[in-house]
């Protein structure tokens, strides 16, 4: 059993890593692209947002989804959403059409919870947290080889990079379609099919769980800081630095392959030496000052090196919030507990990059990135004072 779960973790690796590759073509390429269109910075900033209020309002409905239907379906469907989004982008020369490109990307990209309950699937409590660090590493590599690519395609024009992102997510969903088993053996069946698009009693049950109510919101926090820069790092390298999209994506190389490197090879190691506690201040605190530092890099290197210590810091941080968020939940509603944070950090993302167009436009180059550090700084000291360590409850003893 031990040797065909780690096979499924391999599949399942892959499978994101070769769909996050599309996706990392044209994040860094976005922000460019809707400046030649001739989008302003908070119509760049609600093209972005959109993305995340379809995973917002999509991520728990396919997490509870899958705890009826199994995860590989909608690992399938999604990624046929993903493929004609790219598609759809590669033939946009107005705003509307952009925007309706990423949300059908947006619909698509609602998979990642169902991800992370196949993860849990496969993995013990003991084994969660190296899991969930393979989603994140699978997402540093797919941001280390899709900015490259990306960067290259665009020197032939945008379709282009849209085409070619369409391509991997389709090969992602070939290699899903013949390697990919289902995870989930014991579908709940005991009730009808009935999928809402905000279950307001689930929330406030899981909400109200001391444990999992604090671990999302600081989940919250930290995307919501590192949802301001979503759309504005690339703007303030065209506008303030100068950098071309080959820099941009050269820049989200490097901490593609930072983040891959620390959850890939370091986690287990860090997590040993000082706890999963330890591991969120830590990454906390690397991600404030790297946050903070961005609009200062004054030069590719500056910028390289502060984006290094944000990349340290958000890849320790992502997969040990997630991890215990995980560990937290019943194993029988893995999907429905991590969809609804997912679906709370799709509304972090959702914030994030419209204040960040938004005070990028009239309040200063400086303002995202500030946010981001000054609400960093929260978190850091909400898991100083707040966060427990003692052992995990279900829901039903709340």
């Amino acid at each position: 059993m031990a040797t065909k779960n780690k096979a499924s973790l391999s599949v399942i690796f892959v499978t994101i890593f070769i769909d996050l590759m599309g996706f990392g073509i044209i994040i860094p390429l976005l922000p460019g692209f809707a400046l030649k269109i001739g989008m302003s910075d908070f119509q760049i900033g609600m093209t972005v947002a959109i993305f995340s209020l379809m995973q917002f309002l999509f991520n728990p409905v396919l997490g509870k989804l899958s705890d009826k239907i199994g995860r590989r379906p909608l690992i399938l469907i999604t990624q046929l959403m993903s493929v004609s989004a790219y598609l759809l982008f590669s033939f946009s020369n107005s705003f509307l059409l952009l925007f309706i490109s990423r949300m059908i990307a947006g619909l698509g990209g609602s998979n990642i919870a169902v991800a992370q309950a196949y993860i849990a699937d496969v993995t013990t409590k003991e084994e969660r947290s190296k899991g969930m660090g393979m989603i994140g590493a699978a997402f540093g590599l797919g941001f280390v080889f899709g900015p490259l690519i990306g960067a290259l395609l665009s020197k032939y024009g945008y379709s282009i990079a849209g085409f070619g992102s369409a391509t991997f997510s389709f090969i992602a969903f070939l290699f899903a379609l013949f390697m990919l088993p289902e995870s989930l053996h014991e579908k709940k069946s005991d009730t009808k099919l009935k999928v809402k698009i905000f279950d307001w009693n689930f929330t406030k049950t899981t909400l109200s769980h001391p444990d999992l109510g604090i671990l999302m919101l600081l989940f919250f926090i930290i995307i919501f800081s590192m949802a301001n820069i979503f759309g504005t790092f690339p703007i303030l390298g065209v506008k303030i630095y100068h950098f071309t999209d080959q820099d941009n994506g050269m820049l989200f190389g490097i901490m593609g392959i930072l983040s891959a490197g620390v959850q890939g090879g370091f986690m287990k190691r860090l997590s040993k030496m000082i706890g999963e506690k330890g591991l969120v201040l830590f990454g906390s605190l690397f991600m404030m000052i790297g946050l903070g530092m961005m609009p200062y890099g004054r030069n590719f290197l500056g910028a390289s090196i502060v984006m290094a210590v944000y990349a340290i810091g958000s890849a320790v941080l992502q997969p040990t919030i997630l991890s215990m968020i995980s560990k937290h939940s019943p194993e029988n509603e893995q999907g429905a507990v991590l969809g609804l944070n997912q679906s709370f950090s799709a509304f972090a993302r959702i914030l994030g990059p419209l204040w960040g167009g938004f005070s990028f436009d009239f309040l200063g180059y400086e303002f995202p990135f500030l946010t981001g550090a000054f609400f960093t700084m929260i978190a850091f000291l909400l898991t100083y004072y707040y966060l427990r360590m003692e052992r995990p409850r279900p829901l039903k003893d709340v």
